[in-house]
């Protein structure tokens, strides 16, 4: 006869379940949303910005039916810029709102955990540091773009929504506005631009700035621009030159990226606008900046598994 301590063995032995097995992408899941949880801003600073310009532009439909009338007679070139010129704006002010976030987010993602020693938290979890430097460049690479596309739609979706019942309630068709529109073909573009101009191209920008901010005690972004000063300076004082802060400078904002983009357009989202894929991703100079972001990536890597709390 089994004794009462064999039976209470023997039930919970029956209670046990196995541990579930850890998902290779789960720890890079959670350390993706621990960015947002603790750079709020990431999420609150676009939409912030999106809703000021709707704000703005409700304001403005008041002299909408007007100008609409009023565009009817002109040129189709200019008539497709007048009508396109809010949701261009709306666009550029999300995608400088990107800059600005991207710029931000990268010279503090790794100095501000040593500054607040959550470091030696985060240490403590089973999470290398490899996947945590790939998680934070993900935010610029990926899911910033990837947001910023998303706000920029639901605006030009709000803004043709309200333009529409603006001009049908006053009487003024809205055909024309939408033919110029082209609205599938515009999102893709600002998809693609999102993409290539201001995600791939000032990738190795960022990963530097990242870099240096496992690196630097305080002012990043100082030290990250102290290299290029330097190099700057002695190239203008040697060949009377200022290519190389003009090349890191353009390519910081999206500048010079290899896209086939109409040359006068405030935009690349106009109707004569091509896109050649081929030669974007066949460009030297895209990959020698992607090579430069992996030497940064993998330094950044080795400086958080060493660095101390401030």
């Amino acid at each position: 006869m089994n004794s009462p301590s064999d039976a209470l063995s023997d039930s919970l032995e029956s209670q046990q379940v196995a541990p579930a097995a850890l998902s290779a992408t789960r720890p890079m899941y959670w350390s993706v949303r621990r960015e947002f949880w603790e750079h709020r801003y990431l999420y609150i600073a676009p939409v912030s910005v999106a809703t000021l310009f709707l704000f703005g532009f409700l304001i403005s439909t008041i002299h909408l039916p007007s100008r609409m009338r009023s565009l009817s007679a002109i040129d189709p070139a200019e008539y497709w810029k007048a009508v396109a010129m809010p949701y261009n704006i709306a666009a550029g002010l999300m995608m400088v709102t990107l800059i600005l976030m991207d710029v931000f987010y990268c010279a503090e993602a790794l100095q501000s955990e040593r500054r607040d020693r959550s470091i030696l938290f985060w240490k403590s979890l089973p999470v290398s540091d490899l996947t945590t430097v790939l998680a934070k460049a993900s935010i610029p690479l990926v899911l910033l773009p990837a947001l910023t596309f998303a706000m920029v739609v639901a605006m030009q979706l709000i803004m043709l929504l309200v333009s529409s019942a603006v001009l049908v309630g006053s009487g003024v068709s809205v055909a024309a506005m939408w033919r110029e529109l082209s609205v599938p073909r515009m999102w893709g573009l600002l998809l693609y631009h999102l993409l290539t101009a201001h995600a791939l191209w000032p990738f190795p920008v960022y990963c530097w700035l990242l870099l240096v901010s496992g690196w630097a005690r305080r002012a990043t972004l100082l030290w990250a621009a102290l290299p290029v000063l330097v190099i700057g300076g002695v190239e203008k004082l040697v060949f009377h030159t200022s290519h190389f802060a003009a090349m890191v400078g353009t390519r910081l904002v999206g500048g010079g990226a290899p896209t086939d983009f109409t040359a006068g357009d405030m935009f690349p989202l106009g109707p004569m606008t091509h896109v050649t894929v081929v030669r974007f991703l066949s460009a030297l100079s895209l990959w020698g900046g992607l090579a430069f972001a992996v030497i940064c990536l993998a330094a950044a890597v080795q400086v958080r598994r060493y660095r101390e709390p401030m």
